[in-house]
């Protein structure tokens, strides 16, 4: 109930901000033409779905994305084991993720042209490494979470580190490894765009700055609320995902809404 009073709120709150768009666009508040009203957008927006255009460049942007999301998030969690796990490879590799980890991605894209190109592997790289840290930094502090008397218990019955990593460790931590995905969800969305928007050929990034570069503002917004939407819709979606994967978890109040 109090989602739904939160939802409503929210929405009234952007169906306002919509008709003072479309009010300031008309009444030429903004005196340029580069202002133009929403509903001039939306038939933009309309237009270039209906003719099969803007579907194509959000599919290719989601697929670099998602590839980015699993191949980092994956490595993201095998690191954070051993991590966990074999404190030696902490102290050998832990000052280099260090210094990694605060480079900006937008920094890294120029030298990952010069070796990978401009082809949709240098975009998963990118992608790839944007969601590693967030991923690896949750699953150690996952790890460091699990309750010792189970990782006791499954030493006292004889099972080896890497099943108990794999058979307790990794589904007691699986909440924090979540949060990490869903953190890393919205960075994926937003450094795929910014990766073709640098250094691309395709994709909703690319045609973003193609439409300002031809001054066609309307697709330019429209491709904005299309990215505004698809970001509030995976988050939705991963959300949903969440509860379902580890519903012992919120049935048990340990996680707020």
């Amino acid at each position: 109930m109090k989602e739904a009073g939160r939802l409503s709120s929210g929405l009234w709150l952007i169906l306002g901000l919509l008709l003072l768009w479309e009010v300031s666009a008309r009444g030429d508040w903004m005196n340029t033409p580069n202002w133009p009203p929403l509903s001039t957008v939306l038939v933009a927006l309309v237009r270039d779905a209906f003719s099969g255009e803007l579907p194509v460049l959000v599919g290719g942007t989601l697929w670099r994305m998602f590839a980015g999301l699993l191949a980092g998030g994956a490595a993201g969690v095998a690191v954070g084991l051993v991590f966990a796990t074999i404190p030696l490879t902490a102290r050998l590799f832990g000052l280099t993720v260090e210094l990694i980890r605060p480079i900006p991605i937008p920094a890294v894209i120029p030298p990952l042209v010069l070796f990978l190109g401009l082809d949709n592997t240098m975009k998963v790289t990118v992608v790839a490494l944007t969601v590693f840290f967030p991923v690896l930094t949750n699953t150690i502090q996952g790890v460091r979470a699990v309750e010792a008397d189970a990782v006791a218990m499954g030493r006292t019955f004889g099972i080896g580190a890497w099943r108990r990593a794999i058979h307790i460790v990794l589904p007691a931590c699986l909440p924090y490894i979540l949060a990490g995905f869903r953190v890393a969800l919205a960075l994926a969305l937003v450094v795929t765009v910014v990766a073709e928007m640098i250094a691309g050929e395709q994709g909703v990034g690319h045609y973003l700055v193609l439409m300002q570069f031809a001054g066609r503002a309307p697709e330019m917004y429209a491709t904005v609320i299309v990215l505004a939407v698809l970001g509030y819709a995976l988050n939705r979606g991963f959300l949903a995902f969440e509860r379902r994967a580890i519903h012992w978890y919120f049935a048990l109040g340990r996680a707020a809404d």
